[in-house]
């Protein structure tokens, strides 16, 4: 009868060491236990593996020869068994995102260096602003703002806050008295944001940790980011918009912020639930959506957008 691989790897382990501890140590048994297995196996071979003294163990002539050539196969066994634990671990199949647009600005760079480092993954984004029913639409996730997530949903924070900014043009701010304190917005006109459930947007701000809300008026109301920086640049009015999408204009004078001290900051979380629905039982279905949550914190650094996800998952 052949001995068993787990025969062989305690001989090696025992040849190795030249001690019976360590290799006890090393293979979470007794000493006496891998005696008696290595007794074991030289009866199956007929033939004595290890010289054993008080002092020492040394392999004999036939046990030298079995563990020159035990060593590399265990070798290529590991590395064969490593590769199969990576193929188990690699998300592969499709995940569709649905997400507003600026999201999608804000997440290009960090969706692009997903699917290279993923490429078995096959992503799919579709922006719209409407909230839709992501399930019944067939998305797999969904990326909200924060006022929007469910309220059955688990919030993991993923990243620093994300600063708001009130900006208006240098040519309208020509022609009306800069806001010192948010309530002076009330004698401007404001670009209003709308969103698709049809809940008008009251902006936010802030003292002291205190967060209050202004019921801003103006002649345009819209209902995505970029309208409403393309109308505060052509001098309409006061835009509220998340500071990284008007840095670049604001660098270059095109708007200019105000009321800097009392906009806040929101913390990026992303929100989940049920994670594991429509996974295969494999441990690259038990980890990709900690993959895909990695993903998004490392998108989420300094300046970025606040997501939340629901019904997470990466399907075989």
């Amino acid at each position: 009868m052949n001995p068993s691989f787990h025969d062989l790897e305690i001989f090696s382990a025992v040849a190795r060491h030249r001690s019976f501890r360590k290799a006890a140590e090393e293979r979470g048994v007794s000493p006496s236990a891998l005696s008696h297995a290595l007794r074991a196996l030289e009866e199956k071979l007929g033939v004595r593996l290890l010289n054993r003294t008080t002092r020492s163990i040394l392999p004999t002539e036939a046990g030298a020869r079995l563990l020159q050539t035990l060593e590399p196969a265990f070798h290529d066994v590991s590395l064969a068994l490593q590769d199969l634990r990576a193929m188990q671990d690699t998300p592969t199949g499709s995940l569709r995102i649905n997400m507003p647009r600026p999201a999608a600005r804000l997440l290009a760079d960090r969706m692009a260096r997903f699917v290279l480092q993923y490429p078995k993954v096959s992503l799919e984004v579709v922006t719209e602003e409407r909230l839709v029913d992501i399930v019944a639409e067939g998305f797999d996730a969904g990326i909200r703002f924060g006022d929007s997530v469910a309220a059955d949903m688990v919030s993991v924070p993923v990243g620093a806050p994300q600063r708001f900014a009130v900006v208006a043009s240098p040519e309208y701010l020509s022609l009306h008295r800069i806001p010192e304190k948010p309530q002076d917005l009330m004698r401007h006109a404001c670009i209003g944001r709308r969103f698709p459930s049809g809940r008008r947007y009251n902006w936010e701000f802030e003292n002291e940790e205190t967060l209050f809300t202004v019921a801003v008026s103006g002649p345009l109301v819209l209902d995505d980011d970029d309208s409403m920086i393309r109308a505060a640049l052509l001098g309409v009015g006061c835009a509220y918009v998340y500071e990284n999408l008007v840095e670049q204009d604001i660098g270059q004078k095109r708007l200019q912020p105000l009321l800097q001290n009392w906009v806040p900051g929101e913390c990026p979380e992303v929100c989940v639930s049920d994670l594991a629905h429509g996974f295969s039982d494999t441990q690259a279905a038990k980890r990709s959506p900690n993959i895909m949550a990695n993903w998004l914190r490392a998108a989420n650094h300094s300046r970025t957008f606040r997501p939340s996800f629901s019904k997470l998952r990466i399907a075989r």
